[in-house]
């Protein structure tokens, strides 16, 4: 492909052919606003938020989607770019619900970024009568704000791209806006909870159905025992939030903050019931094989992905493993195990999960899993509890985990990266099949490629493999499956693009970063760094798995394992 030369604010660029004048901006370390545009996801140039000048063009035009060409020259700060920004801001303020003292997005949004830049008058243009619509609380996941939409579409294509589709424009022209088939609520439409429609908004339009004040209240009762578990990707995202870079390890300072935020909390890893479902997933996989069990098995860890299965695609729900997400098994083992063993009434403790993703929300709402995580809160809740409390999240210092449920192994460790439940299962099945097998690291299934396959060989068996990360491409592997054109034995989803690293409920960052950064690899390599520094990388060596075994459930895949630890998944089609 051909290179382009082009000058940007006068400074010298070569870019590919084909190349936007936004990405050529983003190499001269020009910044160019924009509202609807997002990286890999939205570029439809609608927010009028990037026009520039640019020679050969009779006007201004949208960088986002305009390519680059020989010698042109492009200004983007001239007077005529600014004074139409802050039109087009103005227009869009005179749309928007601006109760920003109580958004959940205050401070962070970019829509109210772009305002002070410009220095906009929030009322030049006469407010819309009509901006008295009710929100959306009908899920238990997902707040959807009519009010604050700014009909930038990127929840849109995010939807799109996640073969879901709950979402979309609706009438024409002045009184265009976002919503569902029919104006139906969101618990009615067909969205599973992904959550990635949230961290897509640039404004406060779509955010999670908060359960913080329920776990303050909790932590207030004294008749009550708080304990905290917290899933693997976690410790990877929640720095961000504190200004520390994309990627930094935060594990210790979480542990300490969550201590700090109420007397007697106790916090444990998620990595443990991790390992658990390794164990139970592995065996069950395992047994499938030796008994020409229904194949492929799929993981059944990501609810949003369970919750698509049993919309769109409820003949599929016998691949399903009947595996719990670690959420719920460790609700599962705290109602029983934990307490059993400390003599507690189970109507005393209150377990919190803090979780990458909204829809864990609605899964720990599921009737058949008892109410055994009584608040699941994301990162995003965690970070505005521990900014309540007053806590120096930075100036902390690093403590461990509570016992019983404190060590771990890699295998739980990679959970929040796309493949890491799938290296984590080959591991544990290499294993078993072959006691001499002693590769450890699966390269093959990490990383970030949206599909991905492996073919492996141990003890005479071969086992093929596939991971895929959003929905949109595990409805191309299942569309595969079903037409006979791809044949695994094992599939891991998860519905975030990347994995949980990646999910709904991680830190809403500002746009220059998401389109300037690769989140998803920043935040994995987090967690295989950690893989590798401990001493333990296999879910069935880990000590406190054997004490579980030992002193409760026997042996994977038991009776009582069965009832505790495993489920049942029903068809729940929707228009």
């Amino acid at each position: 492909m051909a290179n382009v030369n082009l000058k940007i604010n006068n400074i010298p660029v070569t870019v590919p052919e084909g190349t936007t004048i936004l990405e050529a901006a983003r190499k001269a370390n020009v910044v160019i606003p924009t509202l609807c545009y997002l990286k890999d996801v939205n570029c439809v140039g609608s927010c009028r938020m990037c026009l520039v000048e640019a020679t050969g063009a009779r006007g201004l035009v949208a960088a986002c989607v305009y390519p680059v060409a020989e010698g042109m020259e492009v200004q983007t700060n001239t007077e005529k770019c600014r004074k139409s920004r802050k039109m087009s801001l103005e227009l869009l303020l005179s749309k928007h619900k601006k109760s920003c003292l109580s958004c959940e997005r205050a401070g962070n949004c970019e829509l109210q970024r772009l305002s002070v830049e410009y220095d906009c008058d929030p009322n030049y243009f006469e407010t819309d009568p009509n901006l008295d619509h009710p929100i959306d609380v009908s899920a238990p996941y997902v707040v959807r704000d009519r009010d604050k939409c700014i009909n930038c579409t990127r929840c849109v294509a995010t939807c799109k791209s996640q073969h879901v589709g709950a979402i979309g424009p609706i009438g024409r022209g002045y009184v265009s806006h976002i919503g569902s088939a029919f104006e139906m609520s969101l618990m009615e439409s067909v969205c599973v909870g992904c959550g990635q429609c949230i961290v897509a908004c640039p404004v406060g339009a779509l955010y999670e159905r908060t359960t913080v004040d329920e776990v303050w209240a909790a932590i207030a009762d004294k008749t009550k025992k708080v304990v905290f578990f917290t899933a693997p990707s976690v410790r990877a995202t929640l720095g961000e939030a504190f200004g520390l870079p994309v990627g930094t390890n935060v594990e210790g300072k979480m542990v300490a903050a969550i201590r700090k935020l109420g007397s007697g909390i106790e916090v444990f890893n998620m990595d443990v019931t991790a390992d658990l479902t390794i164990m139970e997933e592995a065996n069950e996989l395992l047994n499938r094989i030796q008994t020409g069990g229904v194949m492929p098995m799929f993981t059944s860890c990501c609810p949003g992905w369970v919750k698509f299965v049993e919309q769109k695609y409820p003949e599929m729900i016998p691949h399903l493993s009947t595996c719990k997400s670690p959420q719920e098994m460790f609700g599962g083992l705290l109602k029983t195990y934990y307490c059993e063993k400390n003599g507690i009434d189970p109507k005393d403790l209150y377990v919190v999960s803090v979780i990458p993703c909204t829809a864990k929300k609605y899964e720990c709402k599921r009737p058949e899993m008892n109410g055994e995580v009584d608040a699941a809160i994301t990162t995003r809740e965690l970070a505005r509890m521990i900014k309540t409390a007053g806590i120096n999240f930075k100036d902390l210092k690093k403590e461990p985990f509570d016992d019983p449920f404190a060590t771990c192994s890699g295998g739980g460790t990679i959970f929040g990266a796309t493949g890491g439940v799938m290296e984590a299962a080959l591991r544990v099945a290499a294993k078993t099949l072959d006691g001499d097998f002693e590769v450890v690291d699966f390269p093959e299934v990490r990383g970030a490629v949206p599909i991905k396959e492996a073919t492996y060989k141990v003890a005479g068996k071969t086992i093929r493999v596939a991971v895929a990360s959003g929905l949109g491409n595990a409805a191309e592997i299942i569309e595969g499956i079903k037409k006979g054109t791809r044949h695994y034995d094992f599939v891991e989803i998860m519905a975030c693009p990347g994995g949980c690293v990646n999910g709904g409920g991680q830190p809403t960052l500002p746009d220059e970063i998401r389109n300037s950064k690769n989140l998803k690899e920043l935040r994995a390599k987090a967690l295989y760094k950690s893989d590798k520094k401990n001493s333990i990388r296999l879910s069935s060596e880990s000590p406190v798995i054997d004490t579980i075994y030992g002193e409760y459930f026997g042996a994977p895949n038991s009776h009582k394992a069965h009832e505790v630890l495993h489920t049942s998944y029903k068809a729940d089609p929707r228009i």
